[in-house]
């Protein structure tokens, strides 16, 4: 029988690695990667018979992190879980069935998100698939903040598979969206990318578009307006942060990371 190594990046998540790790009992290793706790999170993870790897995160991102946990393990299959997401427990006979089979594929999980204690069924947090299963050595990640994965395998869904507690409190919000929108300005800095203020104030526009009517964010009601509206401040802070960036390297001449 072929090993499965269940994967779980955490920084400060002492709130939430029992339960993920919990849900994640069915895994033949459960292997933590820790980019600087400050918390019990370490502990509490040893504590329930995780491997755990202290490693900073580099410039390449959380595709770093992922690729770096590759080599934390050498089960022959892979299962990404965030430390805010809980495996539901009717999923765990599929997967162990996939696994058996040794048949190769990337398999991408349905995800249901719950924010601030209400699960969303449409809009930005609507549920959504994100692949997770994997063979080891058949993958590898780009992206410092949307990391995607790259694989020539084949994708396969599977429904049902994990409920992703998204956030409880907007601290904790605020917290990630500073952290995801500075990211997301460097990375678009690496590549080169520019833009003008009205094609900001265009893509700000679009985003709320989007989430409130295209994908009927209307329908989950008054948070559902409200996350609708933050995914337009998200997208037009991480332009502004771009342009911002630009704007110290041309007049000021330090390091762009001090545009933060």
């Amino acid at each position: 029988m072929p090993k499965l190594a269940v994967i779980i990046l955490t920084k400060n998540e002492e709130a939430n690695i029992t339960a993920a790790m919990e849900s994640a009992a069915f895994a033949d290793e459960i292997v933590v990667i820790d980019s600087g706790s400050t918390d019990r999170t370490q502990e509490l993870a040893e504590k329930h018979g995780a491997k755990v790897v202290i490693h900073p995160m580099s410039d390449e991102g959380f595709a770093g992190q992922r690729n770096f946990a590759l080599t934390q393990t050498e089960a022959e299959w892979v299962f990404y879980l965030d430390a805010d997401e809980r495996v539901i427990p009717e999923i765990v006979p599929k997967l162990k069935a996939i696994i058996k089979s040794g048949e190769k594929k990337a398999y991408c999980v349905e995800r249901k998100n719950v924010v601030f204690g209400q699960q969303m069924n449409y809009g930005v947090h609507r549920p959504d698939y994100s692949c997770r299963l994997y063979p080891r050595t058949s993958i590898s990640w780009q992206g410092r903040v949307h990391e995607v994965v790259k694989t020539d395998l084949p994708y396969e869904k599977i429904d049902n598979g994990l409920l992703h507690y998204t956030y409880n409190s907007w601290v904790k919000y605020f917290d990630k969206f500073n952290q995801y929108t500075s990211m997301a300005a460097r990375e678009m800095v690496n590549k080169g990318k520019q833009i003008s203020s009205k094609a900001i104030l265009g893509h700000a526009f679009c985003a709320f578009f989007k989430s409130y009517i295209l994908k009927q964010g209307v329908r989950d009601g008054f948070l559902g307006f409200v996350m609708s509206f933050m995914a337009m401040v998200y997208t037009l802070v991480k332009y502004m942060k771009l342009k911002n960036i630009y704007r110290i390297k041309k007049h000021e001449g330090n390091e762009y990371e001090s545009a933060e």
